[in-house]
């Protein structure tokens, strides 16, 4: 049941249970202080409220904190300058997976790209990414396991200025948010990027289970300290009332959502549009 159907059910043709809402809004994974905030906010428009208009209320609030659509990726720059677009996540979430329907949907888009292979911590990593490359016909740099993934977002960048492709796509590590030293590793990853475009990596995203909650948000704290995120891709994200977590990243760290992955196969990826988001909950 989505989040909002659930308030329907509870509250049409009733008095408002503010108590009750506040739990629904929980349950959907805004977390305890973006929902203490929006119950706030709608109480004080509890005189022009009833039942059935709270719903309404709620989706204006978690529309407005989302805000509008963010630029899913940004346009290529110039001849030699290629995108460089650093993907981070703990183990289990789909990031390389991501990764790969990312590529692919830039190569539909009409765009160059070239993977780096940089999860080198984990060997099944360097294998999928390698036959994700193949099947949507994407070059790709690799080494062997536990090799140096700064030398193989280097390499893929430096080969990714010389061919002209547009875009470099990172996958780094699927690291433990709570582990310093990969956390570390990270922040070298994006100095050695620098040494060729001391810009990049422009782009440093995140991937997050929809259905992992308050985790979610837990892991986009840590990673923004060592990346300063600008970006997150769900997954997981099936309409079921979870995935608020997107909301609670956007309203306590101010990382808009990029894109969003439903399922195991390159076209189960789109770009994040908030007020389809918030009707989808519905």
């Amino acid at each position: 049941m989505g989040l909002f159907s659930s308030i329907i059910n509870r509250f049409k043709g009733n008095d408002i249970d503010w108590d009750d809402l506040e739990e629904t809004l929980i349950a959907g994974d805004l977390g305890i202080r973006l929902t203490t905030k929006i119950v706030d906010q709608l109480q004080e428009k509890k005189g022009k409220l009833d039942a059935d208009s709270v719903v309404d209320a709620c989706k204006e609030e978690i529309t407005s904190i989302l805000g509008g659509s963010a630029i899913p990726v940004p346009p290529p720059g110039e001849p030699g300058k290629p995108t460089v677009i650093l993907v981070a996540g703990v183990n289990g979430v789909g990031k390389t997976t991501s990764v790969a329907k990312l590529a692919s949907y830039l190569k539909g888009s009409g765009h160059s790209v070239v993977l780096a292979a940089a999860d080198t911590f984990r060997a099944a990593a360097i294998e999928q990414l390698k036959i994700w490359a193949e099947r949507i016909d994407v070059p790709i740099v690799t080494t062997e396991y536990q090799g140096d993934p700064s030398a193989v977002c280097f390499e893929a960048h430096k080969q990714a200025i010389a061919t002209g492709a547009q875009y470099v796509i990172c996958d780094t590590a699927g690291r433990l948010h709570t582990r310093h030293n990969l956390m570390e590793e990270l922040k070298k990853i994006r100095r050695t990027i620098a040494k060729q475009d001391e810009t990049a990596p422009h782009e440093r995203w995140i991937v997050v289970d929809a259905t992992t909650g308050s985790n979610a948000v837990s892991q986009a704290k840590e990673f923004q300290s060592a990346l300063d995120l600008n970006g997150v891709i769900v997954t997981k994200l099936d309409g079921s009332g979870k995935g608020g977590s997107v909301v609670a990243i956007q309203h306590e760290l101010g990382v808009p959502t990029r894109f969003i992955g439903t399922g195991e196969e390159a076209a189960n990826f789109e770009h994040f549009d908030p007020e389809r988001f918030v009707d989808t909950l519905l």
